[in-house]
């Protein structure tokens, strides 16, 4: 009779597991370990083969939004922690900020204030030297839940809003309100970009500020930029799926993408020029350190960095 009841008892956990395991957390981490370190291919002009990427530490309570700082350091956000991580120049890693409202994505303005997509208290808003917001409403309805933003020469805010998971613990979104793409103007007027991005995620400009790029689920996709800041001629760059983006001096894209577990690297036309390998499944990328010529990649909680040819844009932090 005893046996009976292990068994029984045994064979409810696995029920219980196998179905709690249908709709985990959207925040809840995979259980695979981070690879200590992986080695690049050679990709021509942007990292020579052989080259290490190495992770720098794991079990963070989530990672996004890298940016470089003005003196080079590295900051991220530990989202689920509500805090922004910092990386100096000998990769000391300190908390820089609390209380970040669940900040995901990260820029400096030009006038060097920290702006932050925030997603707990859906806004953009200003995390340093002081805190404000700048837009947490549009056409009277709350902002839903901001993502991922980019900020051009003028001080104007491009930033994407997507629907949140259903089973994600947000709250609902307004009735009838689609994912979108939004550009704060320098005046502070908040503006609809596009519907055609149904899916959006990250988002970069191209060096000459001309291309804005979006992730748009399974393609990456390309617009003009007028001089008002508002966009048209939406086309695909690139078949790719991506969460972050980066950009480097030459105009080559990197593209976060877990499914690849690395940084996808395309040309300015959209040519595929390799794989950038990352020990565990990427979420942002961005170039940093000295001359802006170290990689950093961050995703399910872990932190790597590599060496490159290629450089950042150095009047910009992302």
């Amino acid at each position: 009779m005893k046996s009976v009841f292990v068994l029984v008892a045994a064979s409810f956990l696995v029920v219980s597991v196998v179905v709690s395991g249908q709709a985990p957390p959207q925040n809840q981490q995979p259980s695979e370990p981070a690879l200590k370190e992986v080695i690049a291919p050679d990709i021509p002009g942007v990292i020579k083969g052989g080259t290490k990427v190495v992770l720098l530490r794991d079990s963070f309570n989530g990672t996004e939004g890298v940016i470089s700082m003005p003196d080079g350091s590295v900051l991220f956000t530990e989202q689920d922690a509500n805090k922004l991580i910092k990386v100096d120049k000998n990769d000391n890693i300190s908390t820089y900020l609390e209380n970040t409202n669940r900040t995901v994505g990260l820029a400096y303005d030009h006038k060097g204030r920290l702006i932050g997509t925030q997603s707990r208290n859906p806004m953009i808003g200003v995390l340093a030297p002081t805190r404000d917001v700048l837009a947490d409403k549009f056409e009277g309805q709350p902002l839903v839940r901001p993502n991922d933003l980019v900020i051009d020469k003028n001080n104007g805010i491009y930033f994407s809003d997507p629907i949140p998971n259903p089973q994600a613990a947000f709250r609902e979104p307004p009735a009838g309100r689609k994912p979108l793409l939004f550009y704060i103007r320098p005046n502070g007027q908040l503006m609809k970009l596009t519907e055609e991005v149904t899916a959006p995620n990250g988002v970069q400009l191209s060096p000459d500020e001309k291309t804005l790029y979006a992730t748009n689920g399974t393609r990456i996709m390309a617009f003009d930029v007028q001089p008002d800041g508002s966009v048209k001629n939406g086309r695909t760059f690139a078949m790719s799926g991506g969460d972050g983006l980066a950009i480097d001096t030459a105009g080559r894209l990197y593209a976060a993408v877990a499914a690849a577990r690395g940084i996808r690297v395309f040309s300015p036309q959209g040519q595929d020029l390799g794989t950038i390998p990352s020990g565990t499944p990427p979420q942002s990328v961005g170039f940093a350190g000295p001359q802006k010529k170290t990689l950093y990649i961050v995703g399910r909680g872990a932190l790597y960095k590599t060496q490159m040819i290629a450089e950042g844009i150095k009047s910009r932090a992302k």
